[in-house]
């Protein structure tokens, strides 16, 4: 392809990489850059569309996170093959490890958060502000899917961040995904199978045994969940999550997203459940839009919480369902209570409305990004004994490493040396040997320190000497 004529207009106030970005993924999605066209060079595109190389960068970048094109060394972008599919149209929590007495010095937990960088004194003021006599009104029981106020920020911020397009009252409050899921899963046929990611997460697994409904494993490729396995399976709900694959940090791409979107659409059963529990934190391009932002047919039930961008201990989440399923939810727990206390919700939605939370969000964003980077900078000396992957956006980041020992022995040398990692197979239910064995090392509640300190040490406990560095 010689060239990309695209009409950007400076005057809007939509980023010109922006429109760019969106110019060429209709392109793309519509057929009209053929699968495997090369695209114009940086350089080339920027002089003839007079814009700064930068700019033509940062959509490129934004097209490779979404699926739309892919880099070649040395080559250059070319265009990736797309169903032709409407829904590619966009329109304008980590399972707990098991408790156990002993004290690390090192704890690369994934759930954990950065709990120094909280704005605690913005907070009590807020909080100061919600405990006052005029609020008398909180003391009473309130609406059973949880107050308006927190629905409608949660509306506004969805829009906003995430695409996510719903009314008010296709949200549910409740605190905590382990809490809303039950919730669903009654309000779904009893016969409907089950299929959830694995590895994925534990908490999931154990949900879908507790309640007694049949659900299987389904495995997670390199570009998400294995679609052409929920049609062998005959799964009828797919629960997954798109945006940051738990454990293996995968970015669902545009492709897989399409053909998981016409999966649930071609039978009427059929039903996403797209848990988007790090969205927040992206770090090579902008977010990419939720699932539910591409549904056209509303199939897609999107799940969200609060642990990751304000605290695990909050214990409020929430669910947008699919108005086909609304008036059935609404019917079966009528008499439901919110299972959030309302001065929680008040203070949250507050939070919210006078922008800490998304001042908040940015600062997080920032200060994670800068501990991912310490991260990836101490592990480099020891490639490509050690491989990172997943370092697009989340919290956790997963090792290959290139060993003798197992994954388990990797976890076990670890804690001799009181050191806290996770080995992936962990989150396999069918408990398959991954052959080089695989670490998730979360790093959000790390300080600068421990990550300078905590890799060598790490890396010393497998055998992997410092001498190692420099070797590509």
């Amino acid at each position: 392809m010689d060239m990309l004529m695209f009409q950007l207009d400076r005057r809007n106030s939509v980023p010109l990489y922006n429109q760019l970005y969106q110019e060429i993924k209709e392109a793309i999605a519509a057929g009209k850059i053929p699968v495997g066209t090369k695209l114009p060079s940086k350089r080339k595109l920027a002089d003839f569309l007079a814009i700064s190389q930068t700019t033509v960068e940062l959509a490129y970048s934004q097209l490779v996170a979404e699926g739309f094109i892919e880099a070649r060394e040395r080559k250059g972008f070319f265009a990736l093959p797309v169903e032709e599919l409407a829904y590619l149209d966009v329109p304008h929590e980590e399972p707990a490890a098991p408790g156990e007495r002993f004290e690390y010095r090192y704890d690369f937990n994934p759930a954990k958060i950065d709990t120094r960088s909280f704005p605690f004194s913005t907070w009590r003021k807020v909080a100061k502000e919600v405990m006052d006599e005029m609020n008398h009104h909180l003391l009473l029981s309130g609406h059973p899917q949880g107050d308006e106020a927190l629905r409608q920020e949660i509306s506004r911020y969805l829009f906003q961040s995430r695409g996510v397009v719903c009314d008010v009252d296709q949200i549910i409050i409740g605190s905590g995904t382990e809490q809303l899921m039950p919730l669903l899963i009654r309000l779904l046929d009893k016969g409907v199978l089950f299929g959830f990611e694995n590895p994925g997460y534990a908490l999931t697994h154990s949900i879908f045994e507790h309640y007694d409904r049949k659900a299987v494993p389904i495995a997670v490729e390199e570009d998400g969940i294995s679609v052409h396995s929920l049609e062998v399976r005959g799964v009828d709900i797919a629960y997954v999550t798109p945006s940051h694959q738990f454990p293996t940090g995968t970015v669902m791409g545009a492709t897989k997203r399409a053909q998981l979107l016409n999966w649930a659409a071609s039978k009427p059963e059929r039903y996403i459940i797209e848990d988007d529990y790090d969205s927040e934190f992206r770090y090579t391009s902008r977010p990419i839009p939720a699932l539910q932002s591409m549904d056209r047919s509303g199939r897609v039930i999107y799940l969200s919480t609060f642990s990751k961008s304000l605290m695990p201990s909050l214990r409020i989440a929430y669910m947008v369902l699919p108005k086909r399923l609304l008036r059935s939810y609404q019917q079966t727990f009528l008499h439901y209570s919110s299972s959030v206390p309302r001065m929680d919700q008040q203070l949250v939605a507050d939070f919210m409305k006078q922008g800490h939370f998304s001042r908040h969000l940015n600062r997080m964003r920032k200060l994670y990004k800068k501990k991912l980077e310490q991260l990836t900078a101490a592990l480099r000396p020891f490639a490509p004994t050690v491989k990172v992957s997943g370092e697009q956006a989340g919290m956790h980041i997963v090792l290959t490493v290139q060993t003798v020992f197992s994954e388990e022995q990797l976890v076990e040398r670890a804690k001799a040396a009181k050191i806290r990692v996770f080995g992936i197979g962990s989150y396999d239910v069918e408990q398959k040997t991954v052959v080089p064995p695989q670490i998730v090392l979360g790093f959000g509640g790390l300080t600068a320190e421990d990550i300078e300190k905590g890799i060598p040490e790490l890396m010393r406990s497998w055998d992997i000497p410092i001498k190692k560095a420099g070797h590509q």
